[in-house]
Order: C-alpha cells, then sequence, then structure tokens
C-alpha cells in the first residue's frame, strides 16, 4: 500500500483504488426544499474535493459512479440536467485535471450520448491520457452486468474468428476485456446516502474490495469523511481467503511468495 506523507494526512495507510458510489443528492436538495436538480449542482462541488484529496494523499486510482445504465429510466429532466452537468464539468475542470497530472478516463457504453459529449469525452481524455499522478475514471451509462456481458461478447467473437478456443477462456482473460484492463481493482468502496447495496457498480472486480457505508449524502460528503472512510479501511485486516496466521510474521512471506 502507498503510504501518504506525514504532512498530507496521519492515515496510516491507503488503499491504491478508490471506488466511489456518489448517492444522495436528490434527497439532500429535498431536506433543503430544493428541485432535485440543486442536489445534483452541489454534487459537483464534492466530486472536486474527493478528487483533490485522493490526489493529494497519493491513491492511485479513483472510480466515480456519475451515471448508471438504469439512471435512463429517472424524469427526462432530471437526466437532461445530468448529461448538461457532465457535459460542464468536462469543459470547467479538463484543464485542471491536465494541470495537476490527473489522466481521465470515461468507462460505460458512450453510444447513447450525444455526439457534442462524446467528443467533450475524448478530447478530455486525450489531453490527460499522459499524466501519471492519479488516474480518475467516470462510470457513465455503466452497469456492472453491462461490463462482463461485453466482454463475453468480445471473447466470443474472438472464439468465433478462431483466435482462441473455448477451453482457454479463464478468469485472467475475461478480465482482461472489462472496462478497466491494467489498473488494480478497487481496494474500497465507498457508498454516501445510506443505502445498502452495491447497485450494479463493478460486480467483477468488488470481488474482494472493502464495502464502507455512510448516511453523509454526497453534496456533505468532504476531505474528513474521506479520510474517515480510509482510516476505517487501514483497520482491516484483508486476508484473500487466507487465515490471519498466513498473513504474519514468517507466514507472511510464504503466502505471499507461493
Amino acid at each position: 500500500m502507498n503510504q501518504p506523507s506525514s504532512d498530507d494526512s496521519p492515515l496510516s495507510s491507503l488503499p491504491r483504488h478508490v471506488a466511489i458510489i456518489m448517492d444522495g443528492n436528490g434527497r439532500w436538495a429535498k431536506r433543503r426544499l430544493l428541485p432535485r436538480t440543486a442536489g445534483h449542482r452541489a454534487g459537483v462541488s464534492a466530486v472536486r474535493k474527493t478528487v483533490e484529496r485522493c490526489a493529494k494523499l497519493g491513491v492511485e486510482v479513483l472510480t466515480l459512479f456519475a451515471f448508471s445504465s438504469e439512471n435512463w429510466r429517472r424524469p427526462s429532466d432530471e437526466v437532461g440536467v445530468l448529461m448538461r452537468l457532465f457535459d460542464r464539468a468536462l469543459a470547467q475542470e479538463a484543464q485542471r485535471l491536465h494541470d495537476n497530472g490527473i489522466r481521465l478516463r470515461v468507462i460505460g457504453d458512450r453510444s447513447a450520448f450525444s455526439s457534442h459529449l462524446q467528443k467533450r469525452i475524448a478530447d478530455t481524455e486525450a489531453l490527460t491520457c499522459d499524466n501519471r499522478r492519479m488516474t480518475l475514471l467516470i462510470a457513465a451509462n455503466y452497469g456492472g452486468r453491462w461490463d462482463i456481458t461485453q466482454a463475453a461478447r468480445q471473447l466470443a467473437g474472438r472464439v468465433e474468428r478462431g483466435e482462441i478456443a473455448a477451453t482457454e477462456i479463464n478468469e485472467e482473460m475475461l478480465a482482461s476485456h472489462l472496462s478497466f484492463t491494467g489498473l488494480p481493482e478497487p481496494d474500497l468502496f465507498i457508498r454516501t446516502g445510506g443505502e445498502l447495496r452495491i447497485s450494479n457498480f463493478l460486480l467483477w472486480q468488488l470481488a474482494y474490495t472493502e464495502l464502507y457505508f455512510t448516511d453523509v449524502l454526497w453534496p456533505d460528503f468532504d476531505e474528513r469523511e474521506l479520510d474517515r472512510a480510509i482510516a476505517e479501511y487501514a483497520k482491516r485486516e484483508r486476508r484473500f481467503g487466507h487465515i490471519s496466521e498466513q498473513l504474519t510474521g514468517q507466514s507472511r512471506h510464504a503466502v505471499t511468495s507461493a
């Protein structure tokens, strides 16, 4: 695990990859007698704070669930606001991301987006593609089932073309066709807003991820709340199928070198 500098945080250890479902925008607005769209706008500020804090701490990858494949079922005016907010955020933040060494990647099915938004995404990815300080993944029109399905279709096509035999397909090969191949799987999953479910997010990749749920609504999620989640993560023992004794002392080397 990465070790943050003492100037950045008292946290003792960091996850390499943090994945967040940003939930609670609508309820945040309702409590203030505002339209749901006001909550989405307020949530943009929480995104900026979280990105900046993760980059400062030394997190390698941050994945944010911005728009699920099921969110198209929401009222059309709300979906329209979300699309405009996504476009505006990319326009306003692209240069800031680049100046801070952050690479942006968008995962999900882009075909449902307008041609303008697709170009905005591609342009931002191209601008930041060589940055290495941190990778920011935005999951937009994304679903875990969709991700696994599209990977299976790619593999089926390779079998049909005679490139591989069906018997050659294993976990590693399927994983290499998922949305963010080449990046570490999430170490820490955070969901704000009090709901206790994964909601079709990174179903394959969350197999061994530590889960953290908080009642804090997304617009109120700040640096302190992020630090609290990471501090809780640091207390946990990740065994990956082993027992505790295998992870301590002389046994640790035997486990990691097996």
